[in-house]
């Protein structure tokens, strides 16, 4: 039996395009930012378009980012997109530094401070995994996902998680997982056959 999929909406999010994949693909599905439906939920997504200050701001007046890690801490799952990500790290320089969710450790950094390339970095661009599970699971080497973005994670060392890569000028982290905790740079839900089968693997 399929598992009710949990939006997180918070006011800063690409819900009807997220809302839109899942429903393509058979899932049931809510949108919401009610601390309870959330803390007892075991799929979440957490999209993200905008500021990582102002989004942590609706975040913490929701109490979202504690009811994201009281799911998290029962096994549940959750899948952040683009700033979603991002609000999974530990914090931001975006705006002058802020603490993020904190679930994943590294920060958020500007991509213009490691290339020298035209910024934001928007368009289809190939991604490189040698972790052939989880997310990628039945996908192909050097896939192409839909990206736009001014920053980027940068993670600490950490055995738990898995990552993928894009090259812009520089190689930076397009993507994270480990059991429970993915997030993706990129935008799954508007990447075409790509993106649903990622999306389709992480609810499975």
């Amino acid at each position: 039996m399929k598992k009710r999929v949990t939006i997180i909406d918070y006011g800063m999010g690409n819900i009807l395009s997220v809302k839109n994949a899942i429903d393509y693909l058979g899932y049931k599905n809510q949108v919401t930012n009610d601390y309870k439906i959330i803390r007892n939920s075991e799929l979440l997504i957490l999209p993200g378009v905008g500021s990582f200050r102002d989004a942590m701001r609706e975040i913490k007046k929701f109490e979202i980012d504690k009811a994201i890690k009281e799911s998290v801490n029962k096994k549940g799952k959750i899948l952040g997109i683009c700033l979603g990500m991002q609000l999974l790290a530990l914090s931001s320089v975006e705006d002058g530094n802020c603490k993020g969710i904190g679930l994943v450790p590294g920060k958020i950094v500007k991509l213009e401070s490691i290339i020298k390339k035209k910024i934001p970095h928007i368009g289809f661009n190939s991604i490189k995994t040698d972790y052939f599970k989880g997310l990628f699971n039945g996908l192909e080497k050097n896939n192409f996902f839909y990206f736009v973005h001014s920053y980027f994670f940068l993670p600490q060392k950490t055995k738990q998680f898995k990552f993928s890569y894009c090259e812009y000028g520089k190689k930076f982290v397009s993507s994270y997982e480990s059991s429970n905790i993915c997030g993706t740079q990129f935008h799954p839900e508007k990447s075409q056959s790509n993106g649903l089968k990622l999306i389709k693997n992480f609810l499975k």
